[in-house]
């Protein structure tokens, strides 16, 4: 955070100690060294900073829930057993119905994101460039950020 200069760091609710913590050290170092990093601020939306469980809606949605979430890049399979699930659960209430309507919906909406992805995702020379790329944008970014760290505390670069 404080190497890139962030000052919005987009967060969950239970994320905010981590940009504090940050934000912090950053005060610290400002004020014995002089003005060197942007005080960062977490910055939590207010759509999407909390998804519910598709399996409990009063619970939050959980990577250790691997049924209680459609993934974007999910098969139509896999998109089909998780509503499949959702109807045994529902089952006698009215929800079976919509279940291969609300399926194939889905299915439909995901397609171009899903065959998008996987296009990318099968051109490894566009992703090296993509990466190496990005490593070097953020390289030197880095690097103007630790070479002012290095002045202000007394280092002296190797030759």
């Amino acid at each position: 955070i404080l190497l890139y200069q962030a000052d919005l760091v987009p967060v969950g609710e239970d994320q905010r100690q981590h940009v504090e913590l940050t934000r912090d050290i950053a005060q610290r170092f400002n004020s014995v060294y002089s003005d060197t990093f942007v005080l960062p601020q977490a910055f939590i939306p207010k759509v999407g900073a909390r998804l519910m469980s598709l399996d409990d809606p009063t619970t939050k949605m959980s990577k250790s829930l691997p049924d209680g979430c459609v993934n974007l890049m999910d098969a139509p399979a896999a998109i089909m057993k998780t509503l499949q699930e959702a109807e045994a659960e529902f089952e006698g209430q009215g929800y079976g119905v919509f279940k291969p309507a609300v399926g194939e919906a889905v299915v439909e909406l995901l397609r171009p994101i899903r065959e998008e992805s996987q296009r990318i995702m099968d051109d490894k020379a566009y992703l090296e460039s993509v990466y190496q790329d990005g490593a070097e944008r953020a390289r030197r970014l880095a690097l103007k950020t630790l070479s002012k760290v290095q002045r202000k505390v007394g280092f002296v670069a190797a030759k």
